[in-house]
Parts: C-alpha cells; structure tokens; sequence
C-alpha cells in the first residue's frame, strides 16, 4: 500500500522529535513495519534521544505497576480462599495437637526431656504456642525464654516485644545470649532469635510420638 509523500515527512518529523516507531504507527494509522522502514536511517537529535529514554523508563514503571496490581489481586483471591477453607475447619485440641507436633517436627529440638523450640519468625512462635496451649494442659510457670541477641539490640526492648508475642512474663526469661555481630548491615526490623522451653517430659514425649506416628502413617 503506498502513502502520500506528506505522510513519510510527517513520520520523520515525530521521529526527530523522539517519538518511537510504534508511537508513530499508531498516530499515522500505518503498519509498525512501514513506521519501522521508513525511519530506520533516520539520526535522532539528543532531545529526541532523551524522550525516548524517558518513555522507555515510564514503560517500565507501568509494566512493574501493573505486575503490582496483579500479585495484589491473586493474593486477595487466594486470601479469600483461605479465609473461606479456614471457616469450615473446627480447631478442636486433637487438630491443635496434631499441627503443633507436625510444626515441633520441623522446627522443634528433638529431646524427649523438654519441648524446645527456636526461631525467629514471631508468627510462628505465636502459632506455636497458640496451638500448644490449645493442645495440651499447660502449666504456665514451666516456660522458659531465652533471647539470640546480636550487639545492637536493646535487650530490654526485645523483652518487651516477645513478651508480647510469647504471653510469657518476663521473669520467666533467662539471660539473653549476645551473638558477636560481625556483619558491616545492621538488620533494623530483625528481632533477634528465641528458643521457648517448656519442661514437660510427657509434653515432649507425646508431640514426638504424633509426628512419628502421622509419618509411618501417612495420610488415608
């Protein structure tokens, strides 16, 4: 298909003016592969040269924006998922149980003379706890904290904090571990590791036997 002259001189001139060839296609109403031969040999001025870096920049933000809005929407989906899986489940003790030892298996000590647990995720170490008071009869006053400090923590802050995390009071914490630091970053948001004792043999004992037992099993 052929063009009035007017039309390739049009092309050139947004083309000096830094508009990309597909910009130009589509304002002219012709094929990106006509936009694309007609302006192959054309030099672009340093203005021109900027636009279309500019535009390239405001291209990517766009694509990463968009990217955003996508991984916002799939995980309000599956939050609603969840929330809806978790309406239909009743967590009575024996479920309580149940994931607390499959949790105590993979992050708990395997010592049948204490149940230990460390970690540094406090949502774990809540979860964790939640479902071992849920689970069992506990007795509060066996807990024991102790808190993996780096040099930059405030010690006293960090009691505070996983006091509120942990539902342990504090005289129940023993005297917190320094780790040395020897990195040159300062992790502003981590809040140090823990490990949660509860000395309770049967305890221990009984979450052991339920993961061993769930694994030889498996699930019918």
């Amino acid at each position: 298909m052929s063009y009035p002259i007017e039309f390739q001189n049009k092309a050139i001139s947004l083309r000096k003016k830094g508009y990309s060839i597909k910009e130009i296609a589509i304002l002219l109403n012709i094929a990106k592969s006509t936009s694309s031969l007609w302006l192959r040999n054309i030099l672009l001025p340093l203005r021109a040269q900027e636009r279309l870096k500019q535009r390239k920049i405001l291209g990517q933000y766009k694509s990463i924006e968009i990217a955003r809005k996508k991984r916002i929407q799939q995980q309000l989906y599956f939050t609603s998922i969840a929330k809806g899986f978790l309406r239909r489940i009743s967590l009575t003790p024996d479920l309580c149980k149940l994931c607390c030892a499959l949790i105590f298996w993979c992050e708990g000590s395997k010592n049948n003379t204490q149940v230990k647990f460390t970690n540094s995720d406090p949502s774990l170490i809540k979860v964790f706890l939640d479902l071992l008071r849920h689970g069992f009869k506990i007795n509060e006053s066996k807990f024991r904290v102790l808190m993996h400090l780096h040099e930059y923590h405030k010690e006293e802050r960090q009691k505070v904090f996983w006091n509120k995390i942990t539902k342990i009071p504090l005289n129940q914490f023993h005297k917190s571990y320094l780790k040395p630091h020897t990195s040159k970053r300062k992790h502003l948001h981590y809040p140090g590791c823990i490990t949660v004792t509860y000395y309770d043999a049967r305890v221990a004992k009984e979450l052991t036997t339920i993961y061993n037992t769930f694994a030889q099993r498996g699930v019918r």
